[in-house]
């Protein structure tokens, strides 16, 4: 069969390579393991893990191209969209990507329960701080039609108040003893949920609630009632404080905290905002991220400032409200974004004229990658070298090969912008100077798990007169309402007795606490790979049925569907610096990887300097 493959003509090799040529391929519908699926990940792991190099024969392909782009997500969309942009929409780019669908983190889920069609996003899931936007992605916005202000109007900020929908804590049977759900958070997480109720419940009153023991109890209403009240550290010294000094040092050594399940709510209390839990966070850090205690801004004053902290100071009419609000979501996160760069490359692919169109249309896969277009993007991919056709210098060509279907294949193009995961970089960029490697291989990624349940409908959440929960005993360690925005035709649910869609957040964490952060990441993420889409399920079902009242919900009833979007790579972790992104011949560098954040706006601005710097 690998004879056979290469005898094929060359461009009917380029055509075998293509993964979507069905209409009926449709990736966004499929449920199960999502995300980091089996099959997108398993050639990368054999390059970087084992050293693979030999992948059997290789067709080398008759497509040339202007540019590749390495890496299908929002920096390596933007990336091809820019190159054309500097260069003529007539240039020729292929973007290779190793999942299934293309957007990277900023993919869509779709439900269809009791026939109401239902979207929620899988990953990136909001355009943050866009008043912040420099003018690089502020174009971009007004290119793919992105309207602010529309999003602001299509967010219903009224929705949790009038359903009385608030914050609480999930406390689970298996951990704490009892299946107790509290309205208090304990912690200010759940502050980016624009106009969702706050606690009512004073803090001792809430501690009272708990399962804990008398002497958890306590130590929980110390950490609630703690600041730097408690410190023994002059007032011109606690900037710099909070900056320097663990969180779970200030819990344990200062505030004197040792209640196993305590430290447990602690940890798990930051979410996506940390790369593990929150021991191994400095106070800042933690604080930032809305850790269980108080709100800095009260119990800190002295140690903040602007910027350092979301100020959900504003706290009239009960609700959380920002300065700036979390408000700029479409139903599908960011993959509208991914999407819209996608029709402005690829116009066939779909109809729509503005993000808000391209966010109601169905997209035709098998237009992707024809032979016929200028960009090709091309799923199932996974690259495993770059290599240039002779010295880095002088070369005006590279070779890029990468895996489809158990198969390798090859093409030549002018110039690479590499938009993956940078600390693949030194794997299957060949060449690379010593000082960069070395830089590059010191990144890391943080593993994360979003996960769409399709039910029914959510008149228990409103019964218990919850939105968004704390779990701290459960693998996803929070769970809530879908974010409440209608747009284009498509309508969130109006009534408790409608299907819709349920959120559930994961940071997968290890039992090692205050393991350093990269070992932690490590072993989290073959932990959370490891486990099989029934592994979930049983543990969704103990969480969901646990939580909501037995005669307002029944799992094997209520559940019509569940996504479990598993990104092992997620958050970039460390900095590469000017070298470890610097060119490298006809090979550039994008993604947010290259300056250490995972914002999309990150993403976009190091997509266009990838692009400036090819030339």
């Amino acid at each position: 069969m690998v004879a056979g493959s290469t005898m094929l003509p060359l461009e009917a090799g380029g055509q075998a390579a293509m993964a979507a040529l069905d209409p009926s391929y449709y990736p966004p519908s499929r449920t199960g393991l999502r995300g980091s699926h089996p099959g997108s990940y398993e050639a990368a792991h054999a390059r970087a893990w084992s050293g693979r190099s030999d992948w059997g024969a290789t067709t080398k392909l008759s497509e040339t191209y202007d540019c590749v782009v390495v890496g299908g997500g929002l920096s390596g969309l933007a990336a091809g969209y820019f190159f054309q942009q500097k260069h003529g929409r007539d240039k020729k780019v292929l973007i290779l990507d190793n999942h299934d669908d293309f957007g990277g983190h900023a993919k869509r889920n779709e439900h269809t329960v009791n026939g109401q069609f239902l979207i929620g996003e899988a990953g990136s899931e909001s355009l943050e701080s866009p008043h912040e936007f420099g003018e690089t992605v502020s174009k971009l916005m007004f290119d793919l039609g992105v309207d602010n202000e529309r999003l602001e109007e299509t967010y219903d900020v009224g929705f949790y108040k009038r359903e009385g929908l608030g914050a609480a804590t999930y406390f689970n049977e298996r951990v704490f003893g009892e299946n107790k759900v509290v309205l208090h958070p304990f912690c200010d997480y759940l502050g980016f949920c624009e106009g969702l109720l706050r606690s009512t419940l004073s803090d001792e009153a809430a501690v009272q609630q708990t399962p804990l023991s008398a002497k958890g109890k306590e130590q929980l209403l110390r950490i609630l009632q703690g600041g730097q009240h408690v410190l023994n550290v002059p007032k011109k010294e606690l900037r710099e404080y909070v900056l320097t000094h663990s969180y779970f040092d200030y819990l344990q050594n200062t505030l004197g905290v040792d209640d196993p399940l305590v430290l447990r709510m602690a940890r798990h209390t930051a979410i996506d905002y940390s790369g593990c839990g929150t021991d191994v966070m400095t106070i800042s850090e933690a604080l930032a991220s809305g850790c269980m205690g108080s709100d800095p801004y009260d119990a800190w004053p002295d140690a903040m400032e602007e910027g350092d902290y979301i100020d959900y100071a504003n706290k009239e009419g009960g609700t959380y409200s920002a300065k700036h609000p979390f408000v700029h979501h479409f139903p599908d996160g960011n993959a509208t974004i991914a999407r819209s760069i996608v029709k402005k490359m690829i116009p066939n692919v779909g109809p729509g004229e503005n993000a808000e169109e391209v966010f109601m249309s169905r997209f035709d896969y098998s237009q992707l990658d024809k032979p016929g277009n200028p960009v090709r993007l091309r799923l199932n991919s996974t690259v495993v070298n770059v290599q240039h056709a002779g010295d880095p210098d002088t070369s005006s060509d590279v070779f890029v090969s990468y895996i489809n279907g158990n198969q390798s294949y090859r093409v030549k193009c002018k110039g690479v912008v590499m938009a993956g995961y940078n600390m693949m970089i030194p794997h299957i960029v060949a060449g690379l100077p010593e000082e960069q490697d070395a830089a590059l291989r010191k990144l890391t990624k943080v593993p994360l798990q979003y996960t769409t349940v399709g039910v029914t409908n959510w008149r228990a959440m409103k019964e218990l007169g919850v939105g968004m929960a704390m779990c701290p005993g459960n693998i996803h360690q929070v769970v809530g309402m879908d974010y409440p925005v209608s747009m284009g035709g498509y309508e969130f649910t109006k009534s408790p007795d409608d299907p819709c869609i349920l959120h559930m957040r994961c940071v997968p964490t290890v039992d090692t606490i205050g393991g350093p952060a990269v070992d932690q990441f490590r072993e989290a993420r073959r932990k959370m790979l490891g486990l099989r889409f029934e592994d979930y399920e049983k543990e969704i079902r103990e969480h969901l049925g646990g939580m909501l009242p037995k005669e307002l919900f029944d799992f094997d009833k209520d559940v019509k569907s569940i996504s479990i979007n598993r990104w092992g790579h997620a958050y970039g972790y460390g900095d590469p610096g000017p070298v470890g992104r610097q060119r490298f011949g006809r090979i550039t560098i994008a993604n947010h990887d290259a300056v250490g954040t995972a914002l999309m706006q990150v993403a976009v601005q190091q997509a266009w300097r990838a692009v400036q710097e090819l030339g």
